[in-house]
């Protein structure tokens, strides 16, 4: 009988014997940091997007395609990262990532026309669809399991960073150098990034005793059917957790600009200071599902999020705006804080960076949708009470669909 090395646990090898107690410390700095970056220049996007429009002379509608793009092509970019790190590890496809990350980034800022800036933007919409399960599953192998929640909230508010880094950067530099300049500077950081990846990062040990070598198109393919009950789950799941994410963040600029008559400097800074709300959300909500639980810190999070949705969304003043905005990103993502530990916990050792992360970037094609229903809802109503609606709406789908999937809390990788 012929004998697969390769998926035979090493004695001499230490990356296979790490303490289950103790967290790969590099593998979470690598997977938030990744998901950071990807933020970042999602986001840019987001701030430039009336600047790209006057630069190419294209309306605000046509332009906003690029996101469109972006995220019809996420999908495609969690399946071809997904497999290559089941099948190849963590670490390599995520270098490879980073490296079209950059290249992305400088494309962006010298494409000549509208034409090649929404190729471009779709290519980095496979990029952002891969990264985030290819570094939530490099991250979360490598975290112990007491402390898999908190750290998972971390992973996760890399998103949240990259908002606020964005915010920022657009509002002390846009003025000085234009949106291209910002686009390519983007790219620098990935740089060190890529570095810190081949000299400090190891393997995953875990993918190293459970899979290695062994995953071809064919067996992913098998394992996605033989569990598809769990892709059909997470997929909805996602879903409702995609549209509170942005139901309350899409649109909120646009309301900032419409009812409060804000600048684009102005909404910038409010959107960065929400931002900080988010990643103490990520946090604290990630360490309150070690203790209670997933489910119960996901659920716990959207009803307080619910309590919060009258100050987020009719505010007498300024101050009280802000902190409505604070509050709302806290509860927000304080759910999503708890997501990365959640999915990596209920999918296989064999799939673990593929089927969370396909799940993930196919729900967000369906929930972009989201922004469009606030709208129609905006044109008989109010900003506002468009987005009070939908927050309210999706917290309840979404705290429903947590609540109907199993857990497995600190379960053994």
């Amino acid at each position: 009988m012929e004998v697969d090395c390769a998926a035979v646990p090493n004695p001499t090898d230490p990356a296979q014997h790490r303490d289950a107690s103790k967290t790969d410390i590099p593998a979470v700095i690598a997977g938030f940091s990744g998901w950071l970056l990807d933020a970042f220049d999602f986001f840019l996007v987001t701030f430039c997007l009336t600047a790209i429009a006057a630069d190419m002379h294209k309306t605000d509608a046509q332009i906003s395609l690029i996101i469109t793009a972006t995220m019809l092509a996420r999908p495609l970019g969690g399946l071809i990262f997904g497999y290559l790190a089941d099948k190849y590890g963590r670490r390599g496809p995520l270098m490879i990532n980073m490296a079209a990350y950059a290249v992305a980034g400088v494309l962006s800022g010298l494409a000549p026309n509208y034409t090649v800036l929404l190729i471009v933007r779709f290519l980095f919409g496979v990029v952002m669809g891969g990264t985030w399960g290819v570094g939530a599953s490099l991250a979360m192998e490598g975290a112990s399991a007491r402390h898999r929640g908190v750290l998972s909230g971390l992973l996760q508010q890399g998103y949240s960073a990259g908002n606020v880094m964005a915010a920022l950067f657009y509002f002390f530099c846009f003025e000085h150098i234009g949106w291209r300049m910002l686009f390519i500077l983007s790219a620098l950081p990935a740089v060190p990034l890529i570095l810190y990846l081949r000299f400090f990062v190891h393997e995953s040990a875990v993918w190293k005793q459970a899979v290695r070598g062994r995953v071809s198109v064919g067996q992913q393919a098998r394992e996605i059917l033989v569990h598809w009950k769990l892709f059909v789950y997470l997929l909805v799941f996602m879903t409702m957790m995609l549209f509170a994410s942005h139901g309350t963040q899409d649109m909120y600029p646009t309301f900032l600009q419409r009812q409060w008559h804000f600048t684009p400097e102005r909404r910038s800074m409010i959107t960065a200071i929400s931002g900080i709300g988010a990643i103490l959300g990520g946090l604290n909500f990630g360490y309150f599902s070690d203790v209670l639980g997933r489910r119960k810190a996901i659920v716990g999070a959207f009803v307080l999020g619910i309590l919060v949705v009258p100050l987020w969304a009719y505010a007498p003043s300024q101050g009280l705006l802000i902190v409505g905005a604070v509050l709302m990103q806290f509860m927000v993502q304080g759910a999503w804080g708890v997501i990365p530990a959640h999915l990596a916990e209920l999918s296989p050792s064999s799939i673990r960076a593929l089927l969370p992360g396909f799940a993930y970037q196919c729900a967000g094609v369906i929930a972009s949708s989201v922004v469009f229903i606030e709208a129609v809802y905006a044109q008989r109503t109010s900003y506002a009470t468009a987005m009070a609606l939908t927050a309210v709406t999706v917290f309840v789908l979404a705290s429903v669909m947590a609540l109907l999937g199993r857990e497995k809390r600190g379960v053994d990788f």
